[in-house]
């Protein structure tokens, strides 16, 4: 595979999911663990799941979210399947590793949401197929088993969305914090230039803002801070995405926004507790995030030496 079709840490995990599955099922099949063990079925599962992986692996990046979860939900179906078709204790009690596999990875890359779903459809399905066959003695384990998986999953989950909402979140302000921020503006880039829609982006400087650090202190630079995010992120749009670039520097993109309906939106931001100076930059055929910003940013200083000139001019 190339370097510039790597897969994705997503699909290349739900691979791994599918061939392992497929690879215990050749086990199986080869050292059935009973007389009775569905010696084809388990095969055909072998096949599915060594099938499965290498479907994904060949998909790589080109693998959708919807496609993830349906593939995950498959996952979910071949186990309640395998349990339907069991006939010891242990090998209905032995799927638990799986279910919690299955949650374990929706907690990590799906939404709290879809990450519940997921680990409710494992343990859900599992469990009907193990009823078919589930052994009196195997009744308590398989409980305890479910039960791990579900805890398991929602433990995970939140943990996890935590993890992302604070390595995306600016800490002083609440805002996007400059890596969540390039990552969003970045992919609503690329729509907006397959769709041949406008985007602007904006980058915002507060005026003076070194003189109220030295006057007042940080404690009160970083107050003035949290009062222009709060102000400015009250009377954007919904779809806008403001964030803190580093210091007393903010970006905000502005979707479906062409240069004049930018500046229309910009004069709402006025009324804050301290002067701002702004740059504007709508995106154009083959530009890149950076491209943007840095148009956007010459626009800013340039008005600011502008405005200096001016001042000294006045003096003079």
């Amino acid at each position: 595979m190339t370097a510039d079709r790597r897969v994705p840490a997503r699909v290349g995990l739900l691979a791994l999911l599918y061939g392992t599955g497929g690879l215990f099922c050749v086990a199986g099949a080869l050292r059935p663990m009973h007389p009775e063990t569905p010696v084809a079925l388990t095969g055909v599962l072998a096949a599915v799941g060594i099938g499965g992986a290498a479907a994904l692996l060949a998909r790589g990046d080109r693998l959708s979210q919807a496609g993830g979860h349906t593939a995950l939900a498959g996952v979910s179906l071949l186990v309640a399947l395998l349990a339907s078709r069991s006939v010891t204790a242990v090998g209905i009690v032995g799927l638990g590793p799986v279910l919690i596999a299955i949650g374990l990875y929706a907690a990590h890359f799906c939404s709290l949401t879809a990450a519940r779903a997921h680990a409710g459809l494992a343990v859900g399905t599992a469990s009907l197929g193990a009823a078919v066959a589930l052994p009196s003695t195997a009744a308590l384990p398989w409980l305890m088993t479910a039960v791990s998986a579900l805890l398991l999953t929602e433990a995970h989950a939140r943990l996890n969305r935590a993890l992302r909402t604070d390595a995306a979140t600016d800490p002083l302000t609440g805002l996007a914090n400059r890596r969540s921020w390039e990552a969003e503006a970045g992919r609503t880039l690329a729509r907006a230039l397959r769709s041949d829609e406008p985007l602007t982006v904006a980058v915002l400087d507060l005026d003076d803002f070194k003189a109220v650090n030295d006057r007042d202190g940080h404690g009160a630079g970083d107050r003035l801070l949290q009062q222009v995010a709060d102000h400015w992120q009250s009377r954007l749009r919904t779809a806008d995405l403001l964030g803190r670039y580093g210091g007393d520097e903010f970006v905000l993109r502005l979707p479906a926004t062409d240069g004049p309906g930018a500046q229309e939106l910009l004069q709402r931001l006025d009324g804050g507790p301290i002067s701002w100076s702004v740059g504007t930059a709508t995106a154009r055929a083959g530009d890149s995030l950076a491209a943007l910003l840095q148009r956007a940013d010459a626009e800013l200083y340039a008005g600011k030496r502008q405005r200096t000139a001016g001042r000294t001019d006045g003096v003079g």
